[in-house]
């Protein structure tokens, strides 16, 4: 009877109420992961930013002066910060999952009493925390460097939330679709890497044709990058409301997405 109880029990928890500790035993997993090889995970993001702004600086900025106003080095620094969020928070969700697939242990996150918006939820929330781990390491290491500080913490931390959360998704929906890790690498290759560049990382979409800015306007990368850069140097190319809006709803469909996957199984339990 007991026994009964608990099974019945288990379902509620799983169909109807949060099960808090399952999904914080899920996040904790997604952030243990990139913690214990913070080597890889966070410092080699960290050198990343100061090669791509030492490269970018000394190639371009003599010729560049200033864009908008500022120092050249100053208009890259949020840009890159933004370009290594996403991409680490990409990397966490879909490596997590790609893994568990290949290895045939996904198993042991499905069967657990998690639904699939826990699921969901657990997984990104891994990604998120990647992206903070690694948006901290840049701007207090490379940021004093620079000589920019940050004129909006909210605003910076918003978008830094909201590109993690994206990416995550993103991430979650790459290693769904694929089934082994060429498929992931050209997944990273031909979208995420193309969308992080052309995005505004190293230019003002002010400076290209009407056609490229329309372009630019419809990849929500693109609010990213502008949202940290008004965050950090408190100007930006459109309104910081405007993206908070197109991320977050973009962010939503995408999520929704995960959701219906992890419910239906669609290439997880075969």
């Amino acid at each position: 009877m007991a026994q009964t109880q608990d099974i019945a029990g288990m379902g509620v928890r799983r169909f109807g109420r949060v099960n808090w500790l399952g999904l914080w035993t899920l996040m904790t997993r997604e952030i243990r992961r990139f913690t214990t090889v913070w080597m890889q995970t966070v410092a080699a993001p960290l050198a990343t930013a100061g090669l791509f702004l030492v490269v970018f600086d000394l190639a371009i900025g003599p010729q560049r002066g200033e864009v908008n106003g500022m120092p050249f080095s100053h208009f890259l620094a949020p840009g890159i910060l933004m370009m290594q969020v996403i991409q680490n928070a990409f990397a966490n969700t879909s490596s997590s999952l790609m893994i568990s697939k290949v290895q045939g242990n996904i198993v042991d996150t499905l069967m657990p009493p998690l639904s699939p918006a826990e699921l969901v939820v657990g997984y990104i929330a891994g990604g998120v925390a990647r992206g903070l781990f690694v948006a901290l390491a840049v701007a207090l290491v490379i940021f004093p460097i620079v000589g920019v500080g940050v004129a909006k913490p909210l605003w910076a931390l918003v978008f830094v939330v909201l590109g993690s959360a994206f990416l995550s998704a993103i991430g979650l929906v790459a290693a769904t679709i694929a089934s082994k890790f060429d498929h992931m690498a050209a997944i990273t290759n031909f979208i995420v890497t193309p969308l992080s560049f052309l995005s505004g990382t190293f230019y003002s979409i002010a400076t290209l044709p009407a056609p490229m800015q329309v372009a630019s306007h419809m990849n929500p990368v693109f609010y990213l990058i502008d949202g940290m850069r008004h965050g950090v140097l408190g100007t930006s190319d459109t309104s910081p409301w405007i993206g908070v809006m197109v991320c977050s709803t973009a962010t939503l469909a995408v999520a929704a997405l995960c959701w219906r996957w992890f419910r239906t199984g669609y290439r997880l339990k075969s």
